[in-house]
């Protein structure tokens, strides 16, 4: 098996908690060739995708760089977009030529299905899984919403990732109004307004699901000086089990993950309510293996193969 993986540079990633790395590492482990580029070196050219790519081999917290080569991506048996939002148009791009790549090649996660399944809107779908929530740019529209609600509102952008740009306020807050004026562009951008859950101090549960299944999930709790359960920004992530609301979530939505190719796909979940789909990069491969005493890594790469010998 020889895969290419789409991502960020090498040089940027935070090795021991990568799950690209991870990834490319049980590539190598099972003898497979991997193979990396980023997106801005692909172009296409008689109907077909090429790349600029470096063959490496890849432990759990290093690289061995081998040779750079210009490929064409349908001499490789898998393409892995695992290239980090932001999602804009150049990423949109970067789907597009991932479309030319052919039908023997397996593309994970499938281009259509990145382009179609916005994360955030993604999951305001299943209203009845979601909290309250409205997509809008209209400011007065969003300022009834807060005011319709209980207690606080969450503002964050729909094309947002890692918590970017996520804020917690509240009606009688005298920075609601310039909150949204900024969020929205004065009323230019579509911006998501939801319920907050209090839960969030609880904790923000990362699960995650290969071809439709949940193989294991991460807690993530705030600290005290940031409301948001991102990692990077502070939060501390702890063992976790899965509840019957949150399989019953799984079961909704794996069998349209699982249909559209959406092979490895991390939900987040807080207080038994759905808050995001993530299918562009999604992470937290090396964090559920340290708790459950799994490798999640090795699952999707099965999952890989079972799908690539469906082409042949």
């Amino acid at each position: 098996m020889r895969s290419l993986f789409v991502m960020d540079d090498l040089d940027t990633l935070d090795l021991p908690g990568d799950s690209t790395v991870a990834l490319m590492a049980a590539s190598t482990g099972r003898g497979w060739e991997a193979w990396w580029c980023h997106p801005s070196a692909m172009w296409g050219q008689g109907g077909r995708a090429f790349a600029r790519a470096q063959r490496v081999d890849t432990r759990a917290t290093a690289f061995d760089r081998q040779q750079w080569a210009e490929v064409q991506l349908a001499d490789f048996d898998v393409v892995w977009m695992r290239k980090d939002p932001p999602f804009d148009m150049t990423y949109i791009f970067s789907t597009y030529l991932l479309d030319m790549v052919g039908t023997r090649t397996l593309v994970l996660n499938a281009p259509a299905g990145l382009r179609a399944r916005n994360e955030k809107l993604f999951a305001a779908a299943y209203d009845d899984l979601t909290p309250p929530t409205l997509i809008s740019n209209n400011i007065a529209r969003i300022m009834a919403f807060a005011a319709a609600q209980p207690a606080k509102v969450v503002l964050k952008p729909w094309d947002g990732n890692g918590g970017r740009g996520v804020l917690v306020t509240q009606t009688g807050d005298p920075n609601l109004r310039s909150m949204i004026e900024v969020l929205s562009d004065e009323g230019r951008r579509f911006i998501l307004a939801q319920r907050h859950l209090p839960e969030i101090a609880d904790g923000d549960k990362r699960i995650l699901l290969v071809d439709g299944e949940p193989v294991g999930a991460v807690l993530r709790v705030p600290g005290k000086a940031d409301h948001r359960g991102n990692l990077h920004v502070g939060a501390t992530a702890h063992a976790t089990t899965l509840t019957p609301r949150e399989l019953e979530i799984c079961a909704r939505i794996g069998p349209t993950l699982q249909a559209e190719a959406l092979v490895f796909v991390g939900i987040d979940v807080i207080g038994g309510w759905l808050t995001e789909i993530n299918v562009t990069s999604p992470t937290g491969i090396r964090q559920v293996n340290r708790f459950d005493g799994t490798l999640v890594e090795e699952r999707i790469l099965d999952a890989a193969l079972r799908r690539h010998g469906a082409l042949a």
